[in-house]
């Protein structure tokens, strides 16, 4: 059998003729291809503005300046994600503080959430796990009461919905942040965007994305200048994304649900077949959410086998993965910040048990069936 990825890209054709095309053209950096992309995200979302920048950490980055994250200013998020979701604060001078997880979701609690908030709280950064919505009904009246902004980091989540609403309507949030890193639900390569019906987030989004340069005469300080001139009004940065890049995702995003569709095929089969298994516990999906899917984790009833189980799947070709290693057990975070072992006890419980089979929409139904007998011959 050859090696299977834990996760993986779909291009076809289609998407090669499509960035072709721009390649081809006289954009291929900014040009219509973004604002193109923005609105089908938009459209699909149902939110009113999208800013697309470089990458799923720069969309985060971006999403806490404009919400004025600032020096000593503390935002709460779950230690079970990847390490950006903590660091877009760091990168402004914040400081990230976590908040335990669900043991059935692997979401952030709300109830840890509400243990954390004091008078330098200024956000909520909840993350949906492997693509299953937080309960963000619950986190929007947490924010409302201490007027805390939400950002969502919905990097798995493209494609889910939560109470019927499209991930990405910031129906209960002020922004929500994508990542279209290849073995998400589509990709541009790298990239991501920030989603929001604020005007004036939007505003500063697309400041921050550029420079901190501003363009319109409207909004100029000097506004007798020339055509040619500009402004640069506050201090942003390079996190543009390239047309030919929005060109494959506009293309991508055509075919997201299909994408979910396949997902949740393979889906399917894994939960028929490993669900008569007593020694693991596989992942849940609540009633009020439709997830996305990014991954399929199983966790192992007795965790000291792990670490033989992983290796053993991977000398058979099956490229198994973790998510995550807590942020918080993280040395820079250990070393900087004072967190160590059992101040997370749920997040460090998942840690020590899971592990990541593969899934996405290209996988075969024959490499689905290796991955479950060889799982199921390791596991007896």
């Amino acid at each position: 059998m050859k090696t299977i990825p834990y996760g993986h890209q779909w291009i076809d054709k289609n998407d090669i003729d499509k960035v072709a095309e721009v390649l081809e053209s006289d954009w291929i950096t900014q040009g219509p291809k973004v604002e193109e992309f923005e609105s089908a995200l938009c459209k699909y979302t149902g939110v009113k503005y999208a800013v697309a920048v470089s990458s799923g950490t720069a969309a985060l980055h971006v999403a806490c300046l404009a919400a004025g994250i600032k020096q000593g200013d503390e935002v709460v998020t779950s230690p079970i994600t990847f390490v950006a979701s903590a660091n877009c604060v760091l990168y402004c001078g914040g400081i990230p503080i976590f908040a335990d997880i669900r043991e059935d979701t692997v979401n952030i609690d709300s109830k840890e959430i509400k243990k954390k908030i004091n008078r330098n709280t200024k956000a909520i950064i909840p993350v949906h796990f492997a693509g299953h919505p937080c309960d963000l009904q619950e986190i929007k009246q947490i924010a409302e009461k201490y007027n805390l902004l939400v950002i969502e980091d919905a990097s798995h989540a493209l494609g889910a919905e939560y109470r019927n609403n499209k991930i990405g309507s910031c129906k209960y949030s002020n922004m929500t942040v994508f990542s279209f890193h290849p073995v998400k639900s589509i990709t541009t390569g790298e990239g991501g965007a920030v989603l929001t019906n604020s005007e004036d987030l939007y505003k500063k989004l697309l400041i921050f994305r550029n420079h901190g340069i501003k363009r319109e005469k409207t909004e100029l300080i000097k506004k007798n200048e020339g055509p040619w001139y500009y402004e640069m009004q506050g201090l942003g940065f390079n996190y543009r994304l390239t047309d030919f890049q929005c060109a494959l995702g506009i293309s991508q995003l055509k075919k997201l649900e299909k994408f979910l569709k396949k997902r949740r095929e393979i889906i399917n089969i894994y939960n028929e077949e490993l669900s008569n298994i007593s020694n693991i516990i596989l992942p849940v999906e609540k009633p009020y959410v439709r997830s996305s899917w990014h991954i399929y984790y199983i966790r192992l009833k007795d965790p000291d086998r792990r670490k033989n189980i992983f290796e053993r799947l991977r000398k058979f070709n099956i490229r198994v993965q973790v998510h995550y290693i807590p942020v918080h057990l993280q040395p820079y975070y250990s070393n900087n910040l004072n967190y160590k072992a059992g101040d997370y006890p749920m997040a460090e419980k998942y840690y020590e048990s899971t592990i990541t089979l593969p899934l996405y929409p290209k996988m075969l139904d024959s490499e689905v069936r290796y991955v479950i007998d060889i799982l199921k011959k390791e596991l007896k």
